[in-house]
C-alpha cells in the first residue's frame, strides 16, 4: 500500500511539472511571437474634373446613298450645335457609321409569307471628352433639342472621371497603412505591450462612391461613374509583432 502512494506521488508530480514546463514554454512563444492583426482606414472626397458624354445619331432612308448624306448633314447640325456651346471641336469624336437592311414581315389572309426589304437603317456614336465640366454638362442637356430639327438623336448620361486617379489611389493607401499603424500602436500600448515590425500587410480593394448617399459598396470595388462628387476608400489589412511589457 505504502509503494502504491509512493507511484502515485510520483507520477502525480511529474504531470505538475510537465504542465508548469508547458505553460512556460507557451507564455515564452507567446511573447516572443505574438502579433496584432489591425485594419486602417484611408478615405478621401473629390471633385471630378474630367466628363464624357455619348450620344447617338439614326437615319433611316429607302436608299442608302441618301441616307449618308442626311447622316453627313445631321453630324454637321451636331457638332455646330456643341461649338456653339463653346466646346472646341477636338473635344468631339464620332466613331463609325454602321448600317443595316430593314424587313418588314409580310402576312396574307392572316399568315406569314415573307418579309420585304424596307430601307436602311443607319447609326453612329458620338462622344464629347472635355474637362469643361458645366459646359458639356449643359449640351447634354440641350442636345435633344435637335429633334425638333429632325434630327434622331439620343443622349446618355454624362460620365465623371478623375484624371490624377492612380495619384490619388497612392495617397489613400499611404493614409490607410497608417492608420493601421496608429491603430495598432494604440491597442498594443493599452494591452501593457509594444509593437514590433510589421509581418505583413495588404490592401482592400477601392470603392469610389457618390459623396453624399448611402451608395453600396461591391466586393469587387465601386466605381461610380454619374457623380461629379465623389468619396474614395480603401482599407489597409496589417499584421504587426508585439512583445508583452
Amino acid at each position: 500500500m505504502n509503494n502504491l502512494w509512493k507511484y502515485i506521488i510520483i507520477a502525480t508530480a511529474i504531470v505538475l511539472s510537465a504542465v508548469v514546463l508547458s505553460t512556460a514554454y507557451t507564455q515564452r512563444y507567446r511573447t516572443a511571437t505574438g502579433t496584432i492583426t489591425v485594419t486602417g482606414l484611408g478615405e478621401t472626397e473629390f471633385t471630378s474634373d474630367l466628363i464624357i458624354v455619348k450620344g447617338h445619331l439614326r437615319v433611316e432612308n429607302y436608299n442608302a446613298a441618301e441616307g449618308y448624306r442626311e447622316m453627313d448633314n445631321d453630324r454637321t447640325k451636331v457638332i455646330n450645335f456643341i461649338k456653339s456651346h463653346g466646346i472646341a471641336e477636338e473635344s468631339i469624336s464620332f466613331a463609325m457609321l454602321t448600317h443595316h437592311e430593314q424587313y418588314n414581315s409580310v402576312y396574307q389572309e392572316g399568315k406569314y409569307i415573307g418579309e420585304e426589304f424596307d430601307g436602311y437603317s443607319l447609326t453612329q456614336e458620338f462622344t464629347i471628352e472635355s474637362k469643361d465640366i458645366d459646359a458639356v454638362e449643359s449640351v447634354a442637356r440641350e442636345l435633344t433639342s435637335l429633334l425638333a430639327d429632325g434630327i434622331n438623336i439620343s443622349v446618355e448620361e454624362p460620365m465623371y472621371f478623375y484624371s490624377d486617379l492612380n495619384t490619388l489611389k497612392l495617397d489613400l493607401i499611404a493614409s490607410a497603412a497608417a492608420d493601421a499603424r496608429e491603430r495598432a500602436e494604440l491597442i498594443a500600448s493599452n494591452s501593457g505591450a509594444s509593437l514590433g515590425n510589421l509581418n505583413w500587410s495588404y490592401a482592400g480593394v477601392f470603392q469610389i462612391t457618390a459623396a453624399t448617399g448611402d451608395e453600396e459598396f461591391s466586393a469587387g470595388g465601386a466605381f461610380n461613374l454619374s457623380s461629379r462628387e465623389k468619396k474614395a476608400r480603401v482599407t489597409v489589412r496589417a499584421e504587426y509583432k508585439i512583445k508583452n511589457e
